[in-house]
């Protein structure tokens, strides 16, 4: 006990020492303090609090602990210096610093390197202020707020498309219902292409073309004169719909540094989770009040002045795109054509444009089956992702068949889970970046992508919860609140494993972040897909009780997935994949 002890007090003195140094290096500090001091200084602190605890006058006057530490160590031998007295203060928030930023390439044009000016260059994406790094994060995350939105706010509407278009029957309600799986699979196309056109030409320009082709998607949507056409316009606009989910964590990737991206991917990933939540919600009384065909016309609505905001206002982030361009240009201005990029690898033969399209349509995939940490992670996603769309198509059948539930006051039931996304998210955002920071300093000042998994095994815990409880609350049609209430560990559980997953996701394939989101996007997109079309037959043959707990059943048995990764990932991730 006495030697963790000293451990633990050594440990919380020394924390401060690497950030002074370079204040106080031509300073002869005196020794530190000796345990015994140290205790002592504690206990005057814990005899300091009692005191100040009689006296109401004395904690309006003295609110903060840090005065008392204060005042304790002004009283101790004149060895405790101020570098003490900040070293121990500091211990006692635990507040540590943010791992150091990884060095930017620079030029050398006496060899032919063409890189960024310094290590200030303003140019750098990572180097931008930090009102235009979170005003590119805003623009982003609500375009890919808007697209998930627009794949669910159809669905309410199932009914009336099938009246609208084919009449009345079961298989009507079944082709009704693929304008909802087709976007997805929309989701699922666009990225492969995506991805390797925005590490060519660069992310702004193929995010505001993708966006731009959303847009006119969804006019096609509105105006469609049969069921065929609008199956047709709906996966388009899932094509186009797909860019922000695809370039966005690369966009992220490229301005926000390691200790600060947790919060980054919370905002950007608001719209993905919370999007298709609200959209049935919204898209019930749309369809019921004003017709369904007024779901497209709304998205357009809320989607042109964000698409045209990013296409002005926003820039360029793609490191290598920005210094390729840059050393195009100086071949030119300074009759050069020996230089090359910094991102180039001198000994690498000189590839075509057309060949690193074709090696970028590929490599989404050749990352998806060659890397056991993407595939593992990609298909414990794509699952969640598909349940959350099974339910989707599931809960307005349970409660208007069952409960008798109007087609709005079904858009109310998807209220719980929308709670449950916003704790999570709060949860994740307090915790994520500040256990990054945590681990760091513990790893001696060494970050591994691994550090953002820990708790993501506590929330995939609450995914089986939730399919339990709902199946069988609704089989034996208890009050109509039991299901409603079982949606919301759902919530909570999906965001607590999805945001950690795709926040290391990002960290851990940092130069091809944007092919490997295009795997994870590729994959849960088809899962989603096409497990709602099979989810009828299974609950038909299983009933709402096990049919549900044979997906809690799944759920349970991928709950170790997070962990293993958490302790073998960096093993995995030392293995060279060729890509």
């Amino acid at each position: 006990m006495r030697e963790g002890k000293e451990k633990d007090v050594e440990a919380g003195w020394g924390s401060d020492a690497t950030a002074q140094h370079s204040h106080e290096h031509a300073e002869t500090e005196p020794p530190p303090p000796s345990l015994s001091d140290r205790d002592s200084i504690e206990q005057d602190v814990l005899t300091e609090k009692l005191e100040r605890g009689r006296s109401r006058q004395a904690r309006k006057a003295d609110p903060y602990e840090e005065d008392v530490v204060e005042r304790v160590l002004s009283r101790q031998p004149s060895q405790i210096t101020t570098r003490t007295r900040r070293s121990f203060a500091s211990s006692r928030r635990t507040k540590l610093p943010p791992p150091p930023p990884a060095p930017i390439p620079v030029s050398d044009l006496d060899n032919g390197v063409v890189g960024w000016e310094s290590q200030d260059d303003p140019e750098m994406p990572m180097n931008f202020s930090a009102k235009r790094k979170w005003t590119i994060v805003g623009f982003v995350a609500a375009i890919t707020f808007l697209t998930p939105f627009a794949s669910t706010i159809l669905a309410p509407a199932i009914g009336f498309l099938a009246e609208d278009f084919s009449g009345n029957g079961e298989a009507d309600l079944t082709m009704a219902s693929f304008p909802i799986s087709i976007y997805l699979l929309g989701y699922a196309v666009g990225p492969l292409f995506l991805s390797p056109l925005s590490e060519i030409y660069g992310r702004h320009v193929v995010l505001s073309s993708a966006n731009a082709f959303f847009c006119v998607c969804l006019i096609g949507c509105a105006l469609a004169p049969s069921l065929n056409a609008l199956i047709v316009f709906r996966f388009l606009t899932g094509v186009g719909g797909s860019g922000c989910l695809t370039i966005g964590g690369g966009i992220i990737a490229d301005i926000i540094p390691v200790h600060q991206r947790g919060r980054a991917i919370t905002i950007w990933m608001l719209g993905p989770l919370i999007g298709p939540t609200i959209g049935p919600l919204i898209g019930a009384f749309v369809a019921q009040d004003i017709g369904w065909r007024w779901t497209g016309w709304i998205v357009l609505a809320a989607s042109v002045p964000m698409v045209v905001a990013i296409a002005i206002l926003s820039q360029e982030t793609n490191a290598r795109v920005l210094i390729q361009r840059k050393t195009d240009r100086l071949r030119i201005e300074l009759n050069r054509p020996d230089l090359r990029s910094v991102y180039v690898d001198a000994n690498a033969a000189p590839q075509s444009k057309s060949m690193v399209l074709a090696r970028g349509l590929t490599r989404p995939l050749k990352m998806l089956f060659l890397s056991p940490l993407l595939f593992s992670l990609s298909l414990y996603i794509a699952f969640c992702y598909g349940v959350l769309y099974l339910l989707f198509n599931t809960i307005p059948l349970v409660f208007q068949d069952q409960y008798g539930f109007s087609l709005g006051m079904t858009g109310l039931v998807y209220i719980p889970m929308g709670i449950g996304y916003g704790v999570s998210l709060a949860l994740f955002n307090y915790i994520s970046d500040r256990t990054v920071i945590r681990l760091t300093a513990a790893n001696h000042g060494v970050y591994e992508p691994e550090m953002r998994l820990p708790d993501c095994v506590y929330f995939a815990c609450l995914l089986p919860l939730t399919f339990f409880w709902y199946g069988w609350s609704a089989y034996a049609q208890v009050h109509w609140i039991s299901p409603i209430l079982a949606l919301l560990p759902f919530g909570l559980g999906l965001v607590g494993v999805w945001q950690p997953i795709q926040a290391y996701i990002i960290d851990a394939f940092p130069e091809y972040a944007a092919s490997a989101l295009a795997a994870f996007t590729v994959f849960r997109s088809v899962v989603a897909a096409f497990l709602p079309l099979a989810g009828p037959k299974m609950y038909d043959a299983l009933g709402l009780g096990w049919g549900n707990s044979l997906l809690g059943f799944v759920a349970i048995a991928l709950i170790p997935v997070p962990a293993l990764i958490y302790k073998y990932g960096a093993r995995f991730r030392a293995q060279k994949l060729n890509l």
